[in-house]
């Protein structure tokens, strides 16, 4: 993980593709200062319409440190990360540099091992859903990640509804035998 007076801060490019340092958010949250303008300024700069950079991989390990360390359940957490790995080597996005991949990596982790006791805990759909993208994620289960982190259980009803096959649409003689044997 990157001191807060590491030279590596100095030369990231966050989101839009430009140099960005997210020390100064960072160090507010770690404060206790958890705002919905430090939030915002942090997703407006960590990802950019799909886009990410080294400095959203450097903040991965504070986020996660500084979530660890506080008492509540925060979907601001798990959703940025979840979004941030799942944008990595994605449309021209960098990979992690070697410096920090280690650190990246274990910190994703460590966020899917608070998230399994947190799960649990939470009430809203939407830390929920957040929380189990980045246990997908971890697990290696991508696709499954995105989905949880991209639909509402609304939008996901929606997509099911309109996947199903009508009533009396042809089955597949495999089924029928399958339903003849229940």
């Amino acid at each position: 993980m990157l001191d807060w007076d590491d030279f590596h801060w100095m030369g990231l490019d966050g989101g839009y593709r430009m140099r960005f340092d997210p020390r100064l958010l960072l160090m507010k949250l770690e404060s206790g200062e958890s705002s919905a303008a430090i939030w915002d300024s942090l997703w407006d700069e960590l990802h950019h319409q799909g886009d990410v950079g080294e400095a959203s991989y450097a903040s991965v390990p504070h986020l996660v440190r500084i979530y660890r360390n506080s008492s509540r359940i925060e979907w601001n957490t798990y959703a940025i990360i979840a979004i941030i790995e799942l944008a990595r080597n994605a449309g021209g996005n960098p990979d992690v540099p070697e410096w920090l991949k280690d650190d990246y990596f274990s910190a994703i982790r460590q966020l899917a091992e608070t998230g399994m006791e947190q799960v649990l805990h939470a009430k809203d759909p939407e830390t929920i859903r957040a929380i189990l993208s980045v246990l997908a994620i971890e697990r290696g289960l991508r696709h499954c990640g995105k989905i949880l982190i991209n639909y509402s259980e609304d939008e996901l009803l929606e997509i099911a509804s309109q996947l199903r096959a009508p009533r009396n649409a042809a089955v597949p003689s495999s089924a029928n035998r399958l339903d003849r044997r229940i």
